[in-house]
């Protein structure tokens, strides 16, 4: 049997990087996303959440039945990602009200959009959240990035950022946009504020 695909693992420069800044390029990928706005405190942000990692696991437990993707093989789910932007640009970060997201789980290489659908509708069918209508299946290529380990609240996060950038200036890279990824390793119903573990990534370009 194929070794099971952990992204621990198997993809420690993409979801373990060290808690210094880097230059990275990100290959290609597709995810099940869905968009959203506002405060990520709010119950709708936790109901898009469910509906993503629904819609995963009806991928994930396909080998149980019958309609298994072809080239299948086990893996670990993907932990939940986040693009984050804002809907004003002339308001503060500070207000969470005014975020912008999309959250996203990553696939398996094996999923095609029209596995997606098939997976998505029998999630739809077996859970009570309208919001898996709106998760989509998206593919994306970040490319060069500068990425790091953030250790704490996510509102320490700017603190983090300022290191980013500044280690770009230094070693000749530019940011590139406003917007920036984050990849939740840590569940923050389980661990202290000081102890969760993000990925930071933000797109850059060469000087």
């Amino acid at each position: 049997m194929p070794e099971k695909i952990e992204y621990k693992k198997h993809e420690k420069q993409l979801y373990l990087p060290k808690g210094e800044p880097a230059v990275i390029d990100v290959p290609a990928m597709s995810f099940a996303a869905i968009d959203g706005e506002g405060d990520p405190n709010r119950p709708a942000f936790a109901q898009e959440t469910e509906a993503l990692y629904a819609v995963s696991y009806a991928v994930k437990m396909s080998y149980k039945g019958s309609d298994a993707p072809e080239g299948y093989y086990d893996y670990t789910v993907y932990p939940l990602e986040g693009i984050w932007s804002l809907v004003d640009i002339a308001k503060p970060s500070t207000d969470k009200d005014n975020f912008k997201y999309t959250l996203m789980i990553r696939q398996p290489r094996f999923l095609t959009p029209e596995g997606f659908r098939h997976f998505a509708d029998k999630a739809a069918a077996k859970k009570a959240n309208p919001l898996i209508g709106n998760v989509a299946f998206v593919a994306m290529k970040e490319g060069l990035s500068c990425q790091m380990m953030h250790t704490g609240s996510y509102d320490d996060e700017p603190a983090s950022f300022a290191r980013m950038e500044a280690y770009c200036e230094a070693a000749g890279y530019a940011r590139t946009s406003l917007t920036h990824r984050e990849i939740y390793l840590s569940d923050p119903r389980r661990t202290a504020p000081e102890k969760l573990k993000t990925v930071l990534r933000f797109s850059v370009a060469k000087l």
